[in-house]
């Protein structure tokens, strides 16, 4: 991992926070840069992948999630966009539209108005590979405490997908026939 990254998180995160957004980020950029390699991305995209992996969950650190031990004043469904207004004052741009557009297969501006979700009302679905790649990880990976290193089946990520409609479900079901070999 790239000392920066680390500085970076240490800087939002101290203590058994930082370690959970260190071992959650791990997990999620281990998975992420296996699909990566798959698919031949070269060792500059790859240190990318991983370091958009490491800094995707950010924003957790303004948000209230006792659960995981955050007690800042934002809902949790804010940390994608909160982690991007983070990452953007860092001088990461592209890492901070990741971080914003990693929720679950991504928030398209109907999702946001049909469940009145505390956020602005645009596009956050993932655009490019990179985004996809990380989306698809971090769907295999808990950040409750104890789950950190557990990684989810397909059929546990379908699941919880389909409480928010098919075509969630049929997004991720293409992500894993493209993503779906580093799973093995």
């Amino acid at each position: 991992m790239s000392q920066d990254v680390q500085e970076i998180l240490a800087k939002y995160f101290k203590g058994e926070e930082l370690e959970l957004v260190l071992t959650h980020g791990r997990m999620v950029a281990e998975l992420a840069c296996k699909v990566g390699r798959n698919l031949g991305l070269n060792d500059d995209e790859l240190k990318f992948l991983n370091e958009a992996a490491m800094l995707h969950d950010i924003g957790i650190c303004k948000v209230y999630a006792p659960g995981i031990g955050m007690h800042g004043p934002n809902p949790y469904i804010t940390h994608g966009v909160i982690g991007r207004q983070i990452l953007e004052k860092e001088g990461l741009p592209l890492h901070a539209l990741i971080c914003e557009r990693h929720i679950g297969v991504g928030l398209t501006s109907e999702d946001i108005t049909a469940q009145q979700l505390p956020l602005p009302e645009r596009d956050m679905s993932p655009q490019n590979l990179y985004e996809e790649i990380i989306c698809f990880a971090d769907l295999f990976f808990s950040k409750i405490p104890g789950k950190l290193e557990v990684r989810k089946s397909v059929e546990q990520v379908r699941e919880k997908l389909s409480a928010f409609g098919k075509q969630k479900v049929e997004i991720f079901d293409e992500w894993t026939k493209r993503f779906g070999k580093a799973l093995l």
